[in-house]
């Protein structure tokens, strides 16, 4: 299977944690792209005509988008580890969305100030962008620590990736702050060996 990958996507992030706590690295080739909503750069257009990473390509069908569906293929291809049976996979998943949700508003922030010009950034709707990482952020922090407390899932690892993210592209927010167990979880879960393997490069 190939992999298009970024070393700083939180995206590509969570796949590469799950590849290595289901054991599969060694079944992927990882394929460098890059890119931006105005310049497809090296994105695998062919693979996925979002333009976005990650894509799978896989030998029995289309390639796979976007990193929910991949780290779904990949961990029934592993048994099924990641996912659990419901009623606590709708726990899992949800986990999972918020988590995607936060580095979505947190890269559109990213891209306020990356791609657009300076005469036209737009300082409230950035703000709006981090209002829905600090919702989110709250609500983890007051529904969901028990959930994070147990048996390993992909609704922890999307939150310890988004964090992550958080962390790489907007530590001046502090997040932690308004957070204390949330903070503390992460402390423990990015201690992890597929956390620190997949630590993004400085920027």
């Amino acid at each position: 299977m190939k992999l298009y990958h970024s070393p700083t996507s939180p995206y590509v992030r969570k796949v590469m944690v799950l590849l290595a706590e289901t054991g599969q690295q060694d079944d992927v080739t990882l394929v460098p792209a890059t890119g931006t909503p105005v310049d497809a750069g090296s994105m695998p257009l062919a693979q996925n005509p979002l333009g976005k990473i990650p894509a799978l390509e896989r030998p029995e069908g289309p390639a796979l988008y976007d990193s929910r569906v991949i780290c779904r293929y990949l961990d029934d291809r592993a048994g099924g580890r990641l996912y659990p049976a419901a009623p606590r996979l709708w726990d899992t998943l949800v986990l999972e969305a918020t988590a995607d949700g936060i580095v979505d508003a947190a890269i559109l922030m990213v891209y306020e100030w990356r791609v657009r010009p300076e005469t036209a950034r737009h300082e409230p709707w950035v703000e709006g962008q981090w209002a829905k990482v600090a919702r989110s952020l709250d609500a983890i922090e007051g529904r969901w620590m028990s959930h994070l407390a147990g048996p390993l899932d992909m609704g922890q690892v999307a939150v310890g990736c988004a964090l992550g993210y958080l962390d790489f592209r907007h530590h001046d927010r502090n997040w932690r702050g308004a957070c204390p167990a949330l903070a503390a979880w992460y402390e423990g879960f990015a201690a992890r060996p597929s956390m620190q393997a997949t630590v993004p490069p400085a920027a």
